[in-house]
């Protein structure tokens, strides 16, 4: 796999008929290991390892309804209230990051109400605070760590 701007964590993998599976923490079981699953771990890893989020505060992959559409988030992080701090949207290390991807992420957040969003491709990583009263979202160097 492509070597990613996160920094260096270990991985869990397995090789079952030909397909390499990776130890996902959250979920914990293996998954097939694709290019955004790829950048998927490693996102999880430095919310926990750098940025001190519990384990127990992180949800991956889950189903969410927007306007009658059934969508799936990547990485949610919630606060000890239950309310949603983080919204992470993976993107394989193949894709290019644009508006598209901004505003799948801003259409999640319609239904989830956070007060930080991040977009990563594994190579490049926007990290965003919620303006609710102005209906808009304002760059961040990175996102606070967990207190």
């Amino acid at each position: 796999m492509q070597e990613l701007n996160f920094p260096k964590f270990s991985f869990r993998f397995k090789n079952n008929e030909n397909k390499v599976s990776i130890f996902d923490e959250i979920r914990k079981k293996f998954i097939v290991l694709q290019p955004e699953e790829w950048v998927r771990q490693h996102c999880v890893q430095y919310l926990i390892q750098h940025k001190n989020y519990p384990k127990s505060l992180i949800n991956v992959e889950k189903e969410l309804k927007i306007n009658g559409l059934t969508k799936r988030y990547d990485i949610v992080v919630f606060n000890s209230d239950g309310s949603i701090r983080l919204i992470v949207e993976c993107k394989s290390y193949k894709v290019k990051i644009n508006q598209t991807t901004f505003d799948q992420i801003a259409r999640y957040n319609l239904a989830l109400n956070s007060s930080y969003l991040m977009v990563t491709n594994g190579i490049n990583h926007y990290y965003c605070v919620m303006d609710i009263e102005n209906e808009r979202y304002d760059f961040l160097k990175d996102i606070p760590a967990y207190k």
